[in-house]
């Protein structure tokens, strides 16, 4: 029997181990993690998936006895030292890389599944071969393209799967056998091939365009604002061109996630490293408009409410990066409140899925008085008393609440600013309120107010 290893049970580990179980019940499945409270939590009740998977703190044994380990490890940004603020650190996966080359008695395949610049796996094939000489290694990259919220599904009918190995005999047959696993589900067609150096790149080539398409779009709204254009009508007749397509073309208050901001900086960095300047700056500026977008956002809100926010609550809708996730890593909200806070507002949260510690650990970590921040239950609590809405993620809740109770609740004048446009404008309008929704032709409270800070 096959025996796979997947070292890290986060959020592409977890998913990947399980519905390689479901597919795959000759193999048997093993997810480990140095930390014991998420075993715990996947050996627990309440699981989005329940397959044949065996989770462990026992790494060593697991990985020992594996025939291929994939590596899924945090890479995130360095905070200090060479490339501070844009390369990856590599610190986990060198460790990891390490821990296999101790414990291995046999060959091995070992398969990064974690997003990592390119020619790391040249580094890891060092690491491997020179602590464990009698132990052939083959290093395999097989990105993952998955979506929080989605990730099973994605997982069950992938646009495509990738393997990148080296041009060799030994790595051909590497690349197959990690092949005949995914070819018990996925079509041929969707399994791709390619060398190991373009395996890695795409992965970050794939998130920087995804990012590239919002922040085109986000810096067309600004334009929509300023001559009355709607920048969903646009958005949708530029979709409409085949060449282009629909998706990601959604204006808002910015990008969040673990991924996108994270791998644009580690691309900005591998083309500095390279000399490649103009390349580097092109990247770059993607991160730099989803920056303006989020300042642009928080400008407008103070500028509304007669140039100050001090002393007012705000109530923030949405903390999320996206719907349907708890994952409030980069999202836009952290920079939102962290503006009106340094304003002075008295900023009051919900959100129907991030937690009250992770969104007071978030601002807090980005130096902000706590004494100025509430976590509310629900809307209806945050919007009590408020002078103004913000609405910073697309929760389909928000669409459906009774905005008539919240604004007869609220100081007026009353504001909302929709940064997701998830809320019909007129009928907000029409009810009392003050809008301001991205990209949209301005409310005429909003006309002739600055759009920038």
């Amino acid at each position: 029997m096959v025996k796979i290893c997947c070292i890290g049970a986060g959020y592409v580990g977890g998913p990947t181990m399980a519905v390689i179980a479901l597919k795959c019940p000759s193999i048997e499945v093993a997810v480990v993690d140095i930390s014991a409270a998420r075993i715990a939590a996947w050996n627990g009740d309440e699981l989005p998936i329940y397959e044949p998977v065996s989770t462990s703190a026992d790494v060593e044994r697991h990985v020992s006895e594996a025939d291929i380990v994939f590596v899924s490890v945090n890479t995130p940004t360095k905070t200090r030292g060479l490339g501070a603020g844009k390369a990856a650190d590599l610190t986990y996966w060198e460790s990891a890389a390490r821990m296999i080359a101790d414990v291995s008695k046999s060959d091995k395949i070992v398969v990064e599944k974690s997003t990592v610049p390119v020619k790391t796996a040249e580094a890891i094939e060092k690491i491997l071969t020179h602590n464990c000489n009698a132990v052939n290694f083959q290093v395999l990259s097989n990105p993952e393209f998955l979506a929080e919220g989605t990730a099973v599904q994605d997982l069950l009918r992938p646009d495509r799967v990738l393997i990148g190995g080296r041009e060799t005999a030994a790595g051909r047959k590497a690349v197959d056998a990690l092949k005949d696993v995914y070819a018990r589900w996925v079509p041929a067609d969707r399994i791709v091939t390619t060398n190991l150096w373009s395996a890695e790149l795409t992965k970050l080539a794939a998130n920087a365009f995804l990012a590239q398409r919002i922040s085109s779009v986000n810096a067309i709204s600004a334009l929509c604002e300023a001559t009355g254009a709607d920048v969903s009508e646009v958005a949708a007749a530029v979709g409409m061109d085949g060449r282009i397509g629909p998706k990601f073309l959604t204006a808002g208050v910015g990008f969040g996630g673990s991924c996108f901001q994270k791998d644009i900086l580690n691309l900005v960095y591998i083309c500095e490293r390279h000399g490649l300047h103009e390349p580097a700056a092109y990247w770059k500026q993607v991160i730099e408009v989803n920056d303006y977008q989020k300042r642009r956002f928080v400008t407008r809100v103070v500028s509304s409410m007669f140039n100050t926010v001090s002393g007012k609550k705000v109530a923030v809708l949405g903390f999320a990066f996206k719907k349907d996730t708890g994952d409030s890593r980069e999202t836009p909200a952290i920079d939102v409140c962290k503006g009106l806070l340094a304003d002075g507002a008295a900023v009051c949260v919900y959100d129907p899925q991030v937690t009250e510690d992770q969104i007071r650990q978030d601002l807090a970590a980005v130096g902000e008085p706590m004494r100025q921040v509430g976590v509310a239950r629900d809307a209806y609590e945050a919007a009590g008393g408020a002078h103004a809405i913000c609405i910073l993620t697309e929760w389909d809740e928000f669409k459906a609440l009774d905005y008539r109770r919240i604004f007869d609740g609220m100081q007026k004048p009353a504001f909302l600013f929709d940064g997701r446009n998830v809320v019909d404008g007129g009928e907000l309008r029409r009810i009392g309120f003050i809008v301001y929704s991205i990209g949209k032709p301005l409310d005429p409270w909003l006309r002739g107010m600055p759009a920038v800070a």
